[in-house]
């Protein structure tokens, strides 16, 4: 029986210890934009960051191989004219990447099937799937809908926030009341609705499929530095992280019922940087890595109380310029891994592998519940007509993705827009050009 007032969790003594050098990635030139962006992102088979240089060039990594590049030997996508602000990773299609650009573009990539073999020459992709062109100024950051598959979020230094359906190569709808830049933009574990927060200060809460502001936190912080937020799973609470009047960074958590005041307000510290929230929807652990800050503050959500609640944070004094989190398929579940974060630093990307401590080998299923899939729950066209449906779940258990064939190598993406259409059927008339011309040579009438 535990002691009273003692509280029991699962990841109470969760820890990470410091990679090695020969763990980590390096040998490149990590780009010097400023921003308040993650500057990392990870699908389950690769991570990318944006690199110096012209072209707006992103290096993309094979998860699995950490390694030290030659000079110049960084394997990367470059078909930006700007530098790359943003990236996201298709939650249905690990190999596939939209980039958002200084030069207002939206590039959506396949990674090729070869891009991890071995090569003396360096590799460099240069076509994209598709381009996304409606922003009329640099786009600051992308989500992907968590359900539907091929639905993008945007916002934009023009002032709007555009949802788009990939496959198509054109937005769905466009939000255009926001007065100040977006810094921030979150979906809801169903897709339905989608938070934003502003350089206004004000918190807005938008229905998905028309992208109009439904209701809105006024003064959710009141100081100057940017607002990440993040919806706690289902539990219909949304948590935000800012800083106070007098500059003290903090942490608000909201009920989405009554949004007039914060349900708890938790004072980190006084730092200067910018505080990423990472919500792990399945195990409830929030990791809280604030740029420049070497230690990463890792807590526990619960639905009561103080809603959140300490656990061991990592230490280290080797500052965060990003950071991101591999999904959950990423992991190595056997090893008893329940989250996996990407350090940016000035020498490179860090992998920060946080363990749960048991003397088994087994599988640990009551520390790894099922997590999101590589499949969608719905199509863009269903969750436009109102398809509400939450992420298609798997097993974590290596036995049971095996046998369910989850976990897969997906499908190459083909997106049907007015450009590639255009471009087929030009090709099509050049070849019926040339075969008519070889019909006139043989003196054969058609």
């Amino acid at each position: 029986m535990p002691f009273a007032g003692f509280r029991q969790s699962k990841y109470r003594h969760v820890y990470c210890d410091e990679p090695k050098p020969d763990a980590c990635w390096s040998g490149f030139r990590l780009s010097t934009s400023a921003g308040d962006q993650q500057f990392i992102k990870a699908s389950a088979n690769y991570c990318c960051v944006s690199l110096a240089g012209g072209g707006g060039p992103v290096g993309v990594f094979d998860l699995n191989t950490p390694q030290k590049f030659e000079v110049a030997r960084c394997p990367m996508l470059s078909g930006h004219s700007g530098t790359v602000i943003d990236f996201e990773w298709n939650p249905f299609n690990d190999s596939m990447l939209a980039t958002g650009s200084e030069d207002t573009d939206i590039r959506i990539w396949g990674i090729p099937e070869d891009w991890s073999d071995p090569s003396d020459e360096r590799k460099v992709l240069e076509e994209s799937l598709v381009t996304l062109e409606e922003h009329r100024k640099k786009v600051m950051v992308l989500r992907h809908h968590p359900s539907a598959n091929n639905v993008l979020a945007s916002t934009s230094g023009d002032l709007t926030v555009k949802i788009w359906d990939i496959s198509k190569g054109c937005s769905i709808s466009s939000y255009t009341d926001i007065p100040d830049l977006a810094q921030d933009i979150v979906w809801d574990v169903k897709g339905d609705n989608f938070a934003t927060s502003c350089k206004d200060k004000t918190v807005r809460i938008h229905d998905g499929r028309t992208s109009s502001a439904v209701s809105s936190i006024v003064g959710a912080h009141e100081g100057i530095k940017s607002v990440k937020l993040c919806y706690l799973n289902d539990s219909g609470k949304l948590l935000s992280v800012g800083t106070s009047k007098q500059a003290a960074r903090e942490v608000k958590v909201w009920d989405l019922g009554n949004l007039s005041k914060p349900i708890a307000t938790h004072k980190i510290d006084n730092g200067a940087g910018v505080m990423y929230p990472m919500f792990d929807l399945d195990t409830y652990v929030l990791y809280l890595c604030g740029k420049g800050d070497g230690n990463i503050r890792v807590y526990e959500f619960e639905d009561k109380g103080d809603y959140i609640f300490k656990l061991n944070d990592h230490q280290s004094t080797v500052p965060t310029k990003g950071i991101g989190m591999v999904p959950k398929r990423g992991l190595d579940v056997m090893k008893h891994e329940s989250a996996r974060l990407l350090k940016v630093t000035s020498s490179g990307v860090s992998p920060l592998s946080f363990t749960v401590p048991r003397k088994s080998e087994a599988f640990q299923d009551d520390i790894f519940p099922d997590c999101a899939a590589p499949v969608s729950a719905h199509t863009a066209d269903e969750w436009m007509s109102g398809s509400s449906l939450p992420p298609v779940t798997m097993s974590l258990n290596p036995k049971e993705r095996s046998r369910k064939g989850l976990g897969m190598r997906q499908k190459t993406f083909k997106a049907v827009t007015v450009k590639s259409l255009s471009g087929e059927l030009d090709e099509a008339k050049k070849r019926i050009a040339y075969l008519e011309s070889k019909l006139k040579e043989a003196n054969i009438e058609y």
